[in-house]
């Protein structure tokens, strides 16, 4: 094995948001105290739900009580920045890591590489996006590409990543938009202009996860030890 760094991949995880956000914290938590190697893991929101930025406080009060399905959305805050995330229809992403040099801006990117070269391994051209002044007044995430955020050849953007530092190490989340919901969209963020993405209906979410992870190898030079969760561990998160 050399004298790789190993990262632990946490197996793919259906949740709720709240259990989502604990399960990240946490991770960020242990690998800050020394305990934890850096992790990579991948999750949808179940049942859907809209994410907040940690710093957001205002939203609109019709939040409360969407549905989808049948199923009540839950409003959940994330331990990173950034505007609001409907998770529905998506996948997300964690990295928790540390050592990494640079301002923030670099980091982000020095992250996103896996992104975008295990994206390109299953024929997806990524860029980053580019905020204009809208993004200030803009209550919803993927309304505005930010240089934190990968785009489509049509601009459309595909994934939007939030980052929380804590002394040297870091948590970036992010949400990759597979089939987003028209409708529930326009529920939840109004008049905005719903871009719909353009990807196979083929695309499994394991073959999206395997590139990513295949992906994350290379661009990281790390080992990859799958590991879930154990009983334990469940312990400490959900305590």
């Amino acid at each position: 094995m050399g004298n790789k760094q190993v990262w632990r991949l946490i197996p793919f995880l259906a949740a709720s948001g709240s259990v989502q956000m604990a399960i990240d914290r946490w991770l960020l938590q242990q690998h800050l105290s020394g305990n934890y190697p850096s992790t990579l893991r991948f999750y949808t929101w179940s049942p859907p739900a809209i994410s907040l930025g940690y710093h957001q406080r205002q939203y609109p009060e019709h939040w409360q009580n969407l549905t989808w399905k049948g199923q009540t959305l839950d409003l959940v805050r994330r331990p990173t920045g950034g505007r609001a995330v409907l998770h529905q229809g998506d996948l997300t992403y964690t990295v928790v890591t540390s050592g990494l040099v640079g301002n923030r801006l670099d980091n982000y990117q020095q992250i996103c590489e896996f992104l975008i070269t295990g994206w390109r391994a299953i024929g997806i051209q990524l860029d980053y996006g580019t905020a204009g002044r809208g993004y200030i007044h803009n209550p919803n995430c993927f309304g505005t590409a930010t240089g934190a955020d990968l785009v489509l050849p049509d601009g459309v953007k595909l994934i939007g990543s939030a980052q929380l530092r804590r002394g040297g190490a870091i948590l970036q989340h992010g949400s990759m938009r597979l089939q987003p919901d028209a409708e529930l969209f326009t529920q939840v963020f109004g008049g905005e202009s719903f871009q719909p993405v353009q990807l196979s209906p083929s695309l499994s979410i394991d073959t999206i996860m395997t590139a990513l992870t295949n992906a994350a190898r290379d661009c990281f030079d790390i080992e990859i030890q799958v590991q879930s969760l154990c009983l334990s561990e469940w312990d400490e998160i959900l305590s």
